[in-house]
């Protein structure tokens, strides 16, 4: 059983990879029940596309923090990154796709004197 962590904003993505016959569990919940929507569900599974595995491996997630996209991008890094551990000749293709490099955005803190990060009060003159 492969283990690899991913993370994405506020997110992070323990990822278990083991042989099987393509189940993904997330949060001990299927799939398609953890992300009713279809974009996302791609998002989750488009590491096994691009290294032409799908159906090959059975994926165990336990993922907390963030929202539902930067959920689903925590675990496409955290797939990626164990299958790379499995076959590093995938490396090439997963990185030219995008899924080996973390996406270091996040949300800029709020500051004192301000209504948000950068948004400021209304100025008046007099």
């Amino acid at each position: 059983m492969n283990n690899n962590s991913g993370r994405r904003k506020a997110a992070v993505a323990r990822v278990y990879l083991k042989e099987g016959n393509g189940s993904i569990v997330v949060n001990k919940k299927p799939l398609e029940t953890y992300f009713p929507l279809v974009w996302l569900q791609n998002t989750v599974q488009a590491p096994f596309v691009v290294a032409d595995k799908v159906g090959k491996y059975d994926v165990q997630v336990n993922v907390a923090g963030g929202g539902i996209s930067g959920q689903a991008q925590a675990i496409r890094l955290g797939i990626a990154k164990a299958l790379v551990d499995i076959d590093a000749e995938l490396k090439s293709g997963l990185r030219h796709a995008g899924f080996i490099t973390r996406d270091p955005r996040v949300v800029e803190r709020k500051k004192s004197g301000q209504k948000k990060a950068r948004k400021r009060f209304q100025f008046s003159k007099r």
